[in-house]
């Protein structure tokens, strides 16, 4: 792993918005005190009390066993079964017979001191030191170890145990960031932030988690009912649901006792001759998908989980946006398979978890394309003339083309659960991966998309699909977003890509998305509203005001948190004493819900974001410090403490606090920009303008650091070399509309009127709803003595 990868993924972990628990491999080394200072969560620690749907208390996995036999023994030896174990003989599988592993210099060995399993490894201070494993795991493909530090903390050993068959590779011990040198002051070290058990992994490995964090004392107490994911994990607390079946009054099809109901499987039949089952009834709800999203999702986590209530009351999903997807919406980063899933033709024509996984032991349905077969009839699907390749090879198997592999963790490959057909037509135009060459390693994408054409297979939307749009977006080109309007308004699309096309679009600026994001406001579906929300911020604070402030009650908490998000600089003292009362509540509501994860980096960011909009530079400031004590190379940190200092007047430690990011990463862009700014406004041009040429020069996504540059040239006197640098860019993204009207704008100014009329023409062309852009080009010509 390069510097920059490593500092990008120590971003995107900061960043990802409200304490994500998304596990991306552990890192290295740190000291820690012994394990007897440190007392880990007992099994059954009891939970503080909290308000729940219905369903009554939990009883534990036990007293579902004696009536649903069937349904316990399928789930005994399951990974959610071994999801995390007290280590034992039995369930530990790594070699801690005196074995050794060196990584970055340190030599860490495992070894046993009589029942205890015990680690020496390097701690938070960089010594070595003995550790005893407080807890297993996992299981397969690899196995890690929770090591217990002080302040209640659980971590994650970055050595995890490679469980595979030695045939495999398996079988040895091996570092989930091998590439990278990762020392203790490293934030993806195992005792850092984001090797955390108690925030980033508990929720999903055990029953009724209660993580119960403590910003004063940085402590956590973390509590769970059951061990392992067991029965009320799922299906939610079952005191209820016992005292019914005990009394003999259990009616499972009106009475359950369970806060929900995830029977959803429903009934799928071939009508007539068709080649694809159809449900018979429609999906009546999402509780299923709903309930697995809880942990196969990347998502952030608004606190304790509401069995029965909407998924997004507790958490917020990540799109199909990149960095985290291709631009096709393809997995990329550690997303698991929500996120893909809910792109699929599958999940829009009623498709549930439970349709090709056996909810209990979590296996396939049926063997290799068996599980297909349920749905798409062997005849059509499962024959060369549909897969092109030879029956029984790799080729011909479905998953293999429409569900291609991604490993992460070294050794654990996952598919993609979008289904999506090969499309090695965007991988030549942008770069994208395809399934073709997954397996044809050793061709270009060319090669298979010269294949695909030979039978038969044409790509008549390469152009415009809007994959393209979301890719073009990225680079700063506009002229997709009609696209994407277009798709996030197609009430026949997946719900996901309307929410993330709509959240693109009008962060874009786009007019016409934001008349569409303030109507999606009222959609019943809360993914799409709280995405209308986001929407809406390229829009006047003013405007947003009055369209949001009515969603501050919405029933769903992602939706009431991006509406706090969106009007956080709203000053109070301005409004009527009814909405003044709503963002007071609404406020409150909001940072308490940060503080519960204000031990991640990336929820003190949001802290700090939010209280320097409020205008409470003392608490934005506390923020930001804190986020640099557990993280100290996260830029993003370093650029808002410094432009919260830069707004107070304390340009000097402004600038110190940007140099002091330049020395994490020297080439980075983005601080080279802020020094750049700085130095404009404190008047010391040549240097602003080498360090805005600096920033300019390296932009590779998206334009800001260029278009500024160019408009720093101008503003400096150098109008010509303005234009080079605005032509320049626009041969990189053609069509930039803030380019076009600088280049229009400029050469009018040199009275060179046919130039400009040129530029404002493409401009008007581009946008043909903006009466501004037509008025202009019509001036211009005038200008020009054209007729």
């Amino acid at each position: 792993m390069s510097q920059a990868f490593r500092l990008a993924l120590v971003a995107a972990l900061a960043l990802a918005t409200l304490a994500g628990c998304e596990r991306e491999a552990p890192a290295p080394v740190a000291a820690v005190p012994a394990p007897a200072e440190v007392a880990a969560p007992a099994v059954h620690s009891p939970a503080p009390e909290k308000p729940l749907l219905d369903g009554g208390a939990f009883v534990g996995t036990q007293a579902c066993a004696a009536c649903h036999v069937a349904q316990h023994e399928l789930w005994r030896g399951s990974h959610h079964d071994l999801a995390m174990q007290l280590p034992s003989d039995d369930s530990v599988l790594g070699d801690f017979d005196d074995a050794t592993f060196e990584y970055n210099g340190v030599t860490t060995r495992f070894y046993r001191d009589g029942e205890k399993f015990m680690v020496r490894t390097d701690g938070e201070d960089g010594a070595l030191a003995d550790f005893e494993v407080a807890y297993v795991f996992g299981v397969a493909p690899l196995q890690q170890y929770l090591l217990p530090l002080s302040r209640g903390r659980l971590q994650a050993l970055s050595i995890a145990w490679d469980a595979r068959p030695a045939s495999a590779g398996g079988q040895r011990w091996y570092h989930l960031y091998p590439e990278e040198a990762i020392d203790h002051s490293d934030p993806l070290h195992w005792t850092g932030p984001y090797q955390n058990w108690n925030s980033r992994c508990a929720e999903c490995h055990s029953t009724d988690v209660h993580k119960r964090y403590d910003r004063a004392s940085d402590t956590h107490n973390t509590t769970f009912e059951d061990i392992d994911v067991g029965c009320e994990a799922c299906h939610g607390p079952g005191e209820d649901h016992v005292a019914l079946a005990h009394s003999g009054t259990l009616d499972t099809a009106r009475n359950a006792g369970l806060a929900t109901n995830l029977a959803a499987r429903g009934d799928w039949v071939f009508e007539g001759d068709a080649a694809i089952a159809a449900r018979t009834e429609p999906l009546a709800g999402r509780a299923q998908v709903d309930a697995c999203a809880r942990c196969h999702a990347r998502r952030g986590n608004y606190g304790d989980y509401h069995h029965g209530a909407d998924f997004l009351d507790t958490h917020r999903p990540s799109l199909p946006l990149e960095p985290l997807y291709y631009a096709d919406g393809q997995i990329r980063e550690e997303v698991y398979v929500y996120g893909s899933f809910l792109q699929s033709r599958m999940h829009v024509a009623g498709v549930v978890c439970s349709n090709c996984h056996e909810p209990h032991s979590a296996q396939l349905r049926s063997p290799g394309n068996g599980v297909c077969a349920q749905c798409h009839k062997p005849a059509t699907y499962d024959v060369a003339a549909h897969h092109h390749h030879a029956p029984g090879s790799a080729g011909a198997a479905c998953a293999n083309c429409h569900m291609p592999e991604t490993t992460y963790m070294g050794v654990d490959p996952r598919r993609d659960h979008g289904m999506r057909i090969p499309r090695p037509d965007f991988s030549v135009v942008m770069g994208t991966p395809n399934a073709c060459n997954a397996c044809h390693e050793d061709k270009d994408a060319q090669w298979s998309l010269d294949a695909l054409r030979e039978w038969g297979v044409e790509f008549r939307d390469t152009g415009s699909h809007p994959a393209r749009a979301f890719a073009r977006l990225t680079q700063g080109d506009n002229r997709g977003l009609p696209t994407l309007v277009a798709l996030a308004a197609d009430a026949q699309a997946a719900p996901i890509w309307r929410a993330a096309a709509l959240e693109r679009a009008g962060q874009a600026g786009s007019q016409p998305a934001l008349e569409l994001a303030a109507r999606e406001l009222r959609n019943p579906d809360a993914l799409l509203r709280a995405s209308a929300v986001r929407a809406l911020d390229a829009m006047p604070l003013q405007q947003r005001f009055s369209l949001l402030v009515p969603l501050a009650r919405d029933p769903v908490t992602a939706v009431r948190m991006a509406v706090a998000e969106s009007l956080q600089a709203v000053p109070i003292e301005q409004v009527g004493e009814r909405e003044a009362r709503l963002l007071k509540t609404l406020f409150a509501e909001y940072t308490a819900t940060l503080e519960q994860h204000s031990d991640m980096p990336g929820i003190l960011m949001q802290l700090g974001l939010f209280h320097a909009s409020r205008g409470q530079a003392a608490e934005a400031e506390r923020s930001y410090r804190e986020v640099l004590a557990k993280n100290p190379i996260l830029l993003a940190a370093y650029l808002n403490l410094a432009d919260l200092m830069r707004g107070q007047g304390r340009d000097d430690e402004a600038r110190e606090v940007l140099h002091a990011a330049l020395a994490v990463e020297p080439g980075a862009g983005t601080v080279l920009h802020a020094l750049g700014l700085l130095e404009t406004r404190a008047g010391n041009n040549d240097k602003a303008l080498d360090y805005l040429r600096s920033a300019a020069e390296l932009e590779s996504a998206g334009t800001r650091h260029r278009f500024v540059y160019a408009i720093a040239l101008h503003d400096l006197g150098r109008p010509r070399d303005a234009i080079d640098a605005l032509k320049a860019l626009l041969r990189d993204v053609p069509g930039q509309e803030d380019a076009l009207l600088a280049l229009a704008n400029y050469h009018a100014e040199l009275g060179e009127p046919a130039d400009a009329a040129g530029y404002a023409g493409e401009l008007a062309r581009g946008a043909p709803g903006n009466s501004a852009y037509r008025q202009l080009y019509e001036r211009l010509r005038r200008e020009a003595g054209e007729p």
